[in-house]
């Protein structure tokens, strides 16, 4: 597309609405609060800042392809985008809306900030089931389908989830 002029930072941040995260789709990375921020510089380049949800997220690299290229598609040039690591990510950062997303996806959302040091005590905590909302469910794994889950099953609907584990 033809180079045009940047829009506002706030277009900016309606175009980047439609970025989701490859692992869970139904999630922008605006709902999991890994867009920081964006900039546009003095030379006209539109900077978009992000922070992955743990070092090493393979996830990233789709991002910063899926921006890049949502941006270009609307003839934002020139793009760069930039990975800050403090401070590092919380699931303090996802927004209620995007905590709902994840429960009416069938993930149940981190219940507080810090990460659960009960399982050092094999005590597991509860963790109320997406599917039918009972707190009579069990820990299977520690790590589910992504490194920031973990397996979970209920043991009235007998329905397994994942749970998106608090970092």
């Amino acid at each position: 597309m033809e180079k045009t002029s940047a829009p506002s930072k706030q277009a900016i941040l309606r175009i980047l609405e439609d970025v989701c995260d490859p692992e869970i789709p139904v999630l922008t990375i605006q709902d999991l609060g890994i867009l920081r921020d964006v900039v546009i510089r003095e030379d006209g380049a539109v900077e978009v800042v992000i922070t992955p949800t743990y070092s090493g997220c393979p996830a990233m690299n789709a991002i910063e392809v899926h921006i890049r290229a949502v941006l270009q598609d609307r003839g934002i040039e020139p793009v760069r985008i930039s990975t800050v690591l403090t401070p590092a990510w919380t699931t303090d950062w996802i927004t209620e809306q995007g905590r709902q997303k994840l429960l009416e996806f069938g993930i149940a959302p981190p219940q507080t900030s810090s990460a659960d040091k009960n399982a050092l005590f094999q005590e597991s905590r509860l963790i109320p089931c997406p599917q039918c909302g009972s707190q009579h469910t069990e820990m299977i794994s520690q790590f589910g389908s992504t490194a920031c889950k973990a397996l979970y099953r209920c043991l009235d609907c007998r329905e397994p989830f994942d749970y998106f584990k608090c970092h």
